[in-house]
């Protein structure tokens, strides 16, 4: 079996103007980023035929279950038998890629191409919503500095910082050193998939709406403890000035050429955990059937996608396929990580208790849940 890169590197990637005329996309629509990847405008009003495809999977393990591989996998299967697919991802964060967790596009033959740029800056989203979090930040400690006309209280600010990396050592920070300074006070930075912009970006529908939720933002206490919101610093323009573009889906293909929008990169254990709504209901409206995935297990990840971004977004998955794989069943079984490669029909029989009470869990969503279990 060849490595990722080895496979990713074998193949023929279609120049991105031929990916999105899979869609009906003309030339003239796509903002390319190169011959590989490109933004397109929204497109919300998604077709009434469309299907609407959850991936989900059990209890997370340190292996990983194979959500995006299934995802990939499952998209490429649909395209091969004439149906018009398209799949709809996450964007990566640098944090754990950097972190050994690996990337987000997916392995083998399964796999969202080209990975090293996806996995990285990819098309400067990331970088957006950081400078637009931090933007916010820095009015905000202005704001105080410059006489404090909202009676904001130093020790009572809610809104961190945040950056896209793993750096513990800023998790928990003093600002206010420098010497013509007023005051100091605890900070902090957030990993830029944790930040409040990334997880309402993925909820707005439009710069419009995302104006909207950056006001609502509460960044503080005044000193009589009342709610301090992002709109009482006027700062909601200049961010979505910086959200512009990155509020805009990013398509990309599969190794197959199957069409793929990437877009927002949310944490499910903070956040919704799944793609923006723009992206999904923009796939919906260009494709018959669209793939998508919530992170975590379906206990977390796929109950936010269902509770949260199907109810804001008016959405209804057709059918939910729930991923696990037998090293998963064993580790939720009670067996430890030395002994995982070995056979074990009793870890293998507690595991099968975990995943019945996921597929209980979605039927209570009332799904069609469909088990797919990825074999290496």
């Amino acid at each position: 079996m060849l490595s990722d890169r080895e496979i990713e590197a074998s193949a023929k990637p279609q120049n991105i103007v031929k990916i999105g005329a899979k869609l009906g996309l003309g030339e003239e629509v796509l903002d390319t980023f190169g011959k590989l990847k490109a933004k397109i405008e929204p497109r919300l009003g998604s077709a009434p035929s469309a299907n609407l495809i959850l991936v989900t999977a059990t209890n997370p393990t340190p292996y990983g279950e194979g959500k995006t591989t299934v995802t990939v996998g499952l998209s490429d299967g649909l395209a091969r038998i004439g149906k018009r697919v398209c799949a709809a991802l996450r964007e990566p964060s640098l944090g754990p890629v950097f972190g050994i967790k690996g990337g987000a596009t997916g392995g083998g033959y399964s796999q969202v191409t080209p990975s090293e740029d996806i996995n990285l800056h990819f098309n400067g989203d990331f970088h957006a919503i950081t400078s637009a979090n931090n933007l916010i930040a820095a009015m905000l400690d202005n704001h105080i500095h410059h006489g404090n006309a909202l009676n904001i209280d130093p020790a009572r600010v809610v809104f961190k910082r945040c950056m896209d990396m793993n750096d513990r050592s800023l998790r928990e920070i003093e600002i206010g050193l420098e010497k013509s300074n007023k005051f100091t006070r605890k900070d902090g930075f957030v990993i830029t998939a944790a930040s409040e912009i990334m997880a309402i970006l993925c909820l707005a529908t439009d710069l419009k709406n995302l104006k909207e939720r950056v006001e609502n933002i509460v960044v503080a206490y005044d000193k009589e403890g009342d709610l301090v919101r992002a709109k009482s610093l006027n700062c909601a323009d200049a961010v979505c000035v910086l959200l512009k573009e990155a509020i805009k889906p990013n398509l990309v293909q599969t190794l197959e050429g199957t069409p793929v929008l990437i877009h927002g990169g949310p944490f499910a254990n903070i956040a919704h955990g799944c793609n923006s709504v723009i992206a999904t209901k923009t796939a919906l409206n260009l494709a018959d059937y669209v793939v998508t995935e919530a992170g975590f297990g379906a206990e977390l990840g796929a109950q936010k996608f269902l509770d949260i971004k199907c109810r804001t977004a008016g959405l209804a998955p057709k059918c939910v396929v729930l991923v696990s794989t037998i090293r998963s069943l064993k580790y939720n079984g009670g067996c430890d990580k030395d002994g995982i490669s070995q056979p074990n029909l009793d870890a293998l029989k507690l595991g099968g208790e975990n995943l019945k009470a996921h597929i209980e869990n979605l039927k209570n969503f009332n799904q069609n849940v469909i088990v797919a279990l990825n074999k290496f």
